[in-house]
């Protein structure tokens, strides 16, 4: 007898959700997508027609209602996180939430509460930890191969300024470079380091023709034993997708550490001394990696491999940031 698949709905009709979530869902092991809700019924319809999904409501709370959906995914703008997951939480759903989770540690905190009371999972989506080249990463750096380790170098950036209408524009919406792509070398230096930061100095472009959200920011997270993750990111600059851990014997590098190119083989490199080797990964879809793990931990009754604790971790080293780079301060955390 095949085992039951998760019914997953879908709060929202974002890229995020039509380009790369949904069809990874499609592809799971576990996962099949039997709704989409959209505040307008045309575009929920559209989108059900273009991926192939069943069924299309014309407002959240009608999928909310629908007992035949066990977990929902949340792409909505940050600022409605918080609100949707509260919501699904209290319908029965189980929950995976685009990143960032929240606005804030103390959104976050709330979100993990409310699920917990009401028995269902909630996760932060991060697809990128689900790659196999992080598991491997950890590996060599337990092995001593490169030594110990003395500092982590990440970079998010694209350019997206004159987009036009974005979400990632406005202020209230939880816009902002740091909220959108500088979450993603944050959490990588954690989930390597295996600790939480110590402090935060973080400078950043603010632009006012951007509702002064953060177009670019660069900063320092600081760790214990004298080591420190250096990142910047950045929605008007040119692109970089990079993650580099040094050591004091070599160092591990990632030309496409967060978002891999499609169908392709994704790869990294270790460089001990003059020996250099690549290590290449046969392509695989992150996305769907992400919605078995999700899967499993209901279907099946085992741990998620990052629980709602590590995303309320995240938000605190991401306010230390945004802190610190809106009063020119260093933050201790």
């Amino acid at each position: 007898m095949a085992q039951r698949k998760l019914r997953w709905g879908i709060l929202g009709c974002a890229n995020i959700a039509k380009r790369a979530v949904i069809p990874g869902i499609q592809q799971s092991a576990t996962g099949e997508v039997t709704a989409i809700a959209s505040r307008n019924e045309s575009t929920a319809r559209a989108t059900a027609d273009e991926l192939g999904i069943p069924t299309a409501y014309e407002s959240y709370e009608q999928l909310l209602a629908d007992d035949n959906i066990d977990a929902v995914y949340v792409p909505l703008p940050n600022h409605l996180h918080k609100e949707w997951t509260i919501k699904a939480a209290e319908a029965g759903k189980h929950v995976l939430c685009e990143k960032p989770i929240a606005l804030n540690a103390s959104e976050a905190e709330e979100m993990a509460e409310a699920c917990a009371r009401a028995d269902v999972k909630l996760a932060e989506a991060f697809m990128y930890r689900h790659h196999p080249r992080y598991a491997m990463i950890k590996d060599i750096i337990k092995s001593g191969e490169i030594g110990e380790i003395r500092g982590i170098r990440g970079a998010f950036t694209f350019n997206s300024a004159r987009s036009g209408e974005n979400v990632r524009f406005h202020r209230t919406m939880g816009g902002g470079a740091l909220y959108d792509v500088g979450v993603y070398p944050i959490s990588a230096a954690r989930f390597v380091l295996e600790r939480e930061p110590e402090a935060a100095t973080v400078h950043a472009f603010f632009s006012p023709e951007h509702d002064n959200v953060d177009m670019m920011a660069a900063g320092v997270l600081e760790f214990s034993g004298g080591v420190a993750l250096t990142f910047d990111c950045a929605m008007w600059a040119a692109g970089r997708n990079v993650l580099e851990v040094l050591g004091t014997e070599g160092r591990i590098e990632l030309p496409s550490a967060f978002v891999s190119k499609l169908n392709e083989e994704d790869h990294l490199s270790v460089t001990v001394g003059r020996e250099r080797r690549e290590v290449i990964v046969p392509y695989v879809n992150q996305y769907a990696l992400q919605a078995d793990d999700f899967g499993r931990s209901i279907l099946q009754g085992t741990p998620l491999l990052f629980e709602p604790s590590d995303a309320v971790l995240n938000m605190r080293a991401v306010d230390a940031c945004l802190k610190s780079a809106r009063e020119r301060v260093r933050v201790v955390l």
